[in-house]
């Protein structure tokens, strides 16, 4: 790639948020997420995970955040994240998770690993240990009885988050591209995206500054399946 046309994707890069809010089409939820192996299309798709990242990042709620991107990309009649338990599934706490939640070696921990969906799109697939002695009786109960996403369950309690880690485990572009790196050769078929494209490590505080919840949130190809912008006339 020339340095004229490299410039010209840099700065497509660099102002294309904006513009792919107002481009975004309204999609197929039933569509599986299918977009072009070219450059300016891996602009796009980085440009977008990037945006869904500072959002994540900014908000205390992952649920919300994901409702409001399903909104805004039309990826539902109604934009409406529910949270499917998966069942039958445990993991230990993390090796530092009792560390990190402020709790000793007996203080008993729950599991819960849910994936979060809106309009059949499973966006993100978290796994959350929680402190249940933590949380009011009300809230255990629904957290044990139906499938609603823990964030709604636990918002009484006006809680902080403070990621512990954000990792982009896909890039569209390779790292360098700005500078110059080479960027992989179009194929002219569709753009190969896999599962896991972003994750999230966190942990929940309530109002007194107690930790409450270790969440791993791995967010899914599906947060980019709505037609791919049509930008500059494409």
């Amino acid at each position: 790639m020339g340095p004229v046309r490299r410039g010209v994707v840099l700065s497509c890069a660099l102002g294309l948020t904006g513009t792919l809010m107002a481009t975004v089409q309204a999609g197929s939820p039933e569509a599986p997420p299918v977009w072009r192996d070219d450059a300016t299309s891996r602009v796009e798709a980085l440009a977008l995970l990037q945006s869904l990242n500072a959002d994540l990042l900014s908000h205390p709620s992952a649920t919300l955040t994901l409702e409001r991107w399903c909104g805004v990309h039309h990826m539902a009649p109604e934009a409406k994240v529910v949270a499917e338990r998966v069942h039958g599934v445990d993991k230990p706490l993390p090796a530092d998770g009792r560390e990190q939640l402020g709790i000793g070696a007996d203080e008993p921990v729950r599991y819960r690993r849910v994936q979060l969906s809106c309009g059949g799109h499973v966006l993100s697939e978290a796994d959350n240990w929680y402190v249940p002695a933590r949380l009011t009786e009300s809230m255990n109960h629904e957290l044990d009885s139906s499938d609603t996403p823990f964030g709604k369950v636990v918002q009484p309690l006006h809680f902080r988050r403070q990621t512990l880690s954000a990792e982009l485990l896909w890039s569209p572009l390779p790292q360098g591209w700005e500078n110059g790196a080479p960027l992989p050769a179009s194929t002219g078929g569709d753009l190969l995206i896999p599962h896991h494209v972003l994750q999230h490590r966190a942990v929940l505080f309530d109002q007194g500054n107690r930790p409450f919840s270790l969440v791993v949130e791995s967010y899914t190809a599906d947060v980019l399946a709505f037609p791919q912008p049509a930008l500059g006339g494409r």
